[in-house]
Order: structure tokens, then sequence, then C-alpha cells
């Protein structure tokens, strides 16, 4: 069967409250903040016929200790699905099964760089990957850029300036980027990698959202792909696709790297990580109930997207500089006038809605404002965009001085 996208939800949602999931946002708020899908968009039916495939056809296997880089089965789907994307052959060796993005980025500022390094990052990025290098002892330092992306002047007047400083890598999130939606374009892609390659710098390629394009064209290749595998490690995930409860991912590298990676004790000792998930989305991606599901959910998100965009739209006008997003998570906007980020944030409270503000991921030149369209339904999307709308134009009110 294996179709619904999120078939027998509400018997479940109760079970939606702390203590069971990450965050719980206040009842009658709605919250445009968390950057992960929505409980009606988790596909809850999909996968429990998926574990329950995977533990008829690998029995007691499924259950044991998995096989360190990951199993063979999915790490075969993740090469065959971004050798078809990227035009570029990939095999299985190329693979790392990992525990999403995030844990994959916290092996890397341990196994690829020491503490000190220096890890350079768009000006405006994805503020927990900041925390899980600034963790690890890694100097976080900007980049600047425009509304294409990092600029590549800018990437190699910074390194230059970092002599006689260890440089880690470069981290980058070039499609669907995390929090703006911008998509670097080839020719951009390109002048960063010569100049990480003219500097012997690694490149770390964040795609957590590459699978999400929702206006029907494509994306440019990969760094990876464009890099043909030298001197870029690019990180995907099924968080963003599937559901974030699976916590599992994978980095793709050269033989060597995956090899001295999956080497370490994490996996030596505990084999490859989350190995009963790794075999559920195996059959998913293997069967073809994973493409099915992705062309559900993306359908989905522009729906949401849609909804939010055009509200914003009709009750802003010109007041705000709106980016619409061709995929991903996430709606940018960027305010002109006297107003600030925490005036904004007031308004929106005040209205009953949760945004998240721009100078939380890092250096903006204008107030601005992250609004996530992935976790709401269509409808309060567009109950939420005719409140910020409202709030927005008026006055906002202060108790300072009162």
């Amino acid at each position: 069967m294996m179709c619904s996208l999120a078939a027998g939800l509400p018997s479940h949602t109760r079970a939606w409250h702390a203590g069971v999931v990450q965050s719980v946002s206040p009842a009658g708020l709605i919250d445009l903040g968390p950057g992960y899908l929505e409980p009606a968009l988790l596909p809850v039916s999909l996968l429990n016929e998926a574990y329950t495939a995977a533990l008829g056809e690998f029995g007691a296997a499924a259950l044991s200790y998995g096989a360190d880089p990951g199993v063979a089965v999915l790490r075969e789907c993740v090469a065959a699905r971004v050798s078809e994307v990227d035009g570029v052959p990939w095999e299985a060796g190329e693979i790392l099964v990992t525990a999403g993005t995030s844990q994959a980025l916290h092996l890397l500022a341990n196994a690829v760089a020491d503490r000190g390094d220096v890890v350079f990052v768009d000006r405006t990025s994805y503020d927990f990957g900041r925390r899980i290098l600034a963790d690890e002892g890694l100097r976080v330092r900007e980049v600047a850029g425009d509304e294409f992306g990092m600029s590549p002047v800018a990437l190699a007047e910074s390194i230059a300036g970092a002599k006689g400083e260890r440089i880690g890598f470069v981290c980058l999130n070039p499609t669907f980027h995390n929090p703006t939606g911008t998509v670097v374009g080839e020719a951009r892609r390109r002048a960063l990698l010569e100049v990480a390659d003219r500097y012997g710098v690694l490149v770390v390629e964040d795609d957590a959202y590459a699978e999400l394009s929702i206006d029907g064209g494509g994306v440019p290749c990969s760094m990876a792909g464009l890099a043909g595998g030298r001197g870029v490690i690019r990180l995907g995930t099924f968080s963003k696709t599937l559901a974030p409860g699976l916590r599992l991912g994978w980095l793709q590298a050269d033989r060597r790297t995956v090899d001295r990676l999956s080497g370490r004790g994490l996996f030596v000792s505990g084999g490859g990580v989350n190995h009963l998930a790794s075999l559920a989305v195996a059959v998913l991606v293997r069967d073809g109930h994973y493409d099915r599901h992705l062309r559900l959910l993306r359908d989905a998100l522009r729906v949401r997207r849609d909804a939010l965009v055009t509200g914003l739209r009709a009750g802003l006008g010109a007041e705000v500089a709106i980016r619409r997003p061709g995929g991903g998570f996430f709606l940018w906007l960027r305010f002109r006038g006297g107003r600030t980020e925490d005036d904004l944030r007031s308004a929106a409270a005040e209205a009953g809605v949760s945004v998240a503000a721009g100078s939380r991921f890092g250096t903006v030149r204008e107030p601005s404002i992250r609004l996530a369209y992935s976790f709401t339904p269509p409808e309060r999307l567009t109950a939420a965009a005719a409140a910020l709308a409202s709030a927005w134009r008026c006055p906002v009110s202060s108790s300072k001085g009162a």
C-alpha cells in the first residue's frame, strides 16, 4: 500500500507533548519558528509499513549491530540517487550513513578540523550549525555575500587574511539556504570551488534541502558533483524529507575519507548508526515509495509557501522585501524603514505569531525575519499572514517608559 502522506495521524497527535518531542508551541500561538515538518506531513503509516517490511526481509540482521559505514543497501540507494541528480557516477563506497546533518557536522568538526581552527560560513547562516562548530572549539568566521550567496572574492580575501591560522573548512548551504532560501547558481558555485581549490581548503556542503524543489524546476549540480568528488564533503539528510525522528542522513566523500571516518571509535564500537531505520528507509527508496512520498510532500510545501507569501504580499505590499523561495522550508523578509527586529518580533507576538529574528543567524544588513512555512497548515498560514501584516503596519506598542 504505502501511499498516504500521514494516514492514521489523528490517533497519535495526543503524544505530541513535552518529554516526547523537542519543541511544543504554546496553545493558541501560530509558530513560524521551527524548521521542521508539521505532524500532518510526517508519514506515520508509510514508515510503520517500512519498518515491518525491513524486519520481514532482514530478520534478526535488522536488530544486530550494523556495518560500520552503514548498511550497503542504503548506501547503494543514496549513491544511485545522487549519481542521477548530479550526472556524475558515485559509488556506495563514497557514502557514509550518518545520524543526520547535525551529527555529520559534529563528526567533521572533530575528524577533519582541530580545536582553534577557523571555519568560514555565510554571513547569515544556520545558527545551530554555527553552535555545533563553536562547541567543538572551532572559530566561526563570517564571509560577506549578496543575494546570490557567498562572494568568491570575499572568500579569497578571508582565506588570505587568515595567514598563519589553520583553516578547518568552508561550510556552505547552497541549495534552499537556511535561513534565506537562496539557491547559489552554478557559476557562483564553480567560482567558490576554484577559490577553495586554489588555497587547498576543504568545502563542506550542507545539502539538507536539495530534494525539496517545489516549483518543478531543477537545481544546480551539487558542489560535490561539480568538483568531481575532490575537496568537497557533502551532507544529506532524511530529516527534512521523511522525519527527523529517524535520525538518519548521509555523508558523501572520497573513499579514503569515508574509510577514515567509519574507522573512528564511534562506528567501530557501535556499528553503523540507526541500523534499523537505515533498512526501513532503504526499502522505501528501493521500492519507489520514497519518490511518491516526495511528490506529495513537495505539493504540500508549495501550498503552504503560497498561502504565506500571498497573504503577506497582499497585506504589506512594498513595505517589506519578500524573497519567494523555490523550495526548502523558509521565507526571508527584509524590512525597510525604522523598525528594529525586536519591534517586529514584539508586534508579531502580540498578534499571536512567533517568528525568528534574522540576527539570530548572523550579521544582517537590515531588520530581517525568517518564517518557516513547513510546520503550519495552510489555513493557519493564511491567518498568520493577515495577523502579521496588520501588526507590522501598525505602530509597535512598547512598555518602555510606561
